[in-house]
């Protein structure tokens, strides 16, 4: 009975669901965003990738910011990683800064600094995915190919009554197959089509509060809308129950020397890959809060070297710590701060350690960052917070 219904939908809204959404992007669609109306490859490649995964209000800041600093192609392949690492700091899910530097290098070498229009080429470049290069190919070549992000899939789970785990291959596929039928059947409507598409969801078709339940303003899908005519707005898409996120502990050393903090690159492929950081110790498992604080309650000075081992051993030799820990004038608890990522929670104890000496670092892993210059160096948040609070 279900799929009759789906069935029976698709055939009858297909047809008007594009002029519907165009017509509902004049009247009511956002508009004065910073990348909106642009046809140039460049400037949506980096908008939509700085939307993939950040809000919106955050990505009108920092767009302009981003593109003042790498304002082509070209300035954005010739900067190094650290440079585009630093840049993008605050905007998390650092994994699409490094594919926007190989990417940007890729396309200046291998395809003479132009953007394929292909959408399968598109999706074929670093950190491009296919709803990714659709929107590309939509808003730059007018090419009709569908995009498929959050709000696209809320809205199409809704008004066709797509049920089940819109993550499984099955429910993609379908999904996919929709996005093809309701695109517009004249290619030159693609960019103000696409718009609407990522308006509409973003703003009238909402996960929390959408216009049809609030009896202030007409959807245009209303009278064909399977969730709305089954009741069912708030049961769409259907939402898998998430799991506690793990929680973990680590130390880390703030080592000073004079104006400077050491800092170390931490490896590519870890979080926050190819950041700079400070010294830290194993992530474990976090411990209750009794017990966290009954180990805080221990004295400093025991801490010390237990402390530093941990954390340094990884790149200091023996004889370094040695000499590291001897010349420590002091040393003492900092700040104890929490940091979610979005599957994780890390709670972090800081140590204070001041040197009246400055090692020698052999290592171009290891570096002393001047804290007046701490914007230079792609740092995770949390840090760069702690560390600017610290510096002034």
């Amino acid at each position: 009975m279900m799929a009759s219904k789906i069935s029976t939908s698709i055939q009858i809204d297909t047809v008007n669901f594009a002029s519907r959404l165009i017509a509902w992007q004049k009247m009511h669609g956002r508009s004065g965003l910073p990348w909106q109306g642009i046809r140039d490859p460049y400037l949506i490649w980096v908008s939509e990738i700085m939307l993939q995964q950040t809000q919106v209000t955050t990505v009108i800041e920092r767009y302009g910011q981003f593109l003042r600093r790498f304002p082509s192609l070209e300035k954005l392949a010739a900067a190094s990683l650290d440079e585009v690492l630093a840049e993008w700091s605050g905007l998390g899910y650092y994994t699409r800064a490094r594919n926007m530097h190989r990417c940007a290098i890729l396309l200046l070498n291998e395809y003479g600094g132009l953007f394929p229009e292909d959408p399968k080429v598109l999706e074929s470049l670093p950190g491009i995915g296919r709803s990714t290069a659709g929107a590309i190919a939509a808003f730059a070549y007018a090419k009709k190919t569908p995009i498929l992000d959050a709000n696209v899939k809320r809205v199409l789970s809704r008004v066709y009554g797509v049920q089940g785990d819109l993550q499984s291959k099955k429910k993609l596929d379908e999904l996919w197959d929709l996005a093809k039928k309701v695109l517009p059947k004249n290619a030159r409507s693609m960019p103000i089509y696409t718009q609407a598409f990522m308006d509409f969801g973003a703003t009238w078709c909402t996960t929390r509060q959408p216009v049809c339940l609030m009896a202030k303003k007409t959807c245009p899908f209303i009278s064909s809308c399977f969730a709305f005519k089954n009741q069912q707005v708030h049961d769409l898409p259907q939402k898998k129950q998430k799991k506690a996120s793990p929680e973990f502990y680590a130390d880390m050393a703030m080592i000073f020397y004079e104006n400077s903090v050491l800092l170390v690159k931490r490896p590519p492929d870890s979080i926050w890959g190819g950041l700079w950081c400070l010294p830290e110790s194993p992530w474990i498992p976090y411990e209750t809060t009794a017990e966290a604080t009954a180990k805080a309650t221990v004295k400093v000075s025991k801490m010390k070297r237990r402390v530093i081992s941990q954390m340094l051993k990884n790149i200091f030799s023996a004889e370094e710590l040695d000499s590291l820990t001897s010349s420590a004038q002091e040393f003492q608890m900092g700040i104890s701060l929490q940091h979610i990522f979005s599957h994780r929670r890390l709670h972090i104890q800081t140590w204070r350690i001041d040197l009246k000496e400055l090692p020698k670092l052999n290592d171009r892993k290891l570096i002393w960052a001047p804290l007046a210059q701490l914007d230079s160096f792609g740092l995770p948040q949390p840090i760069k917070l702690l560390l600017r609070e610290i510096a002034t």
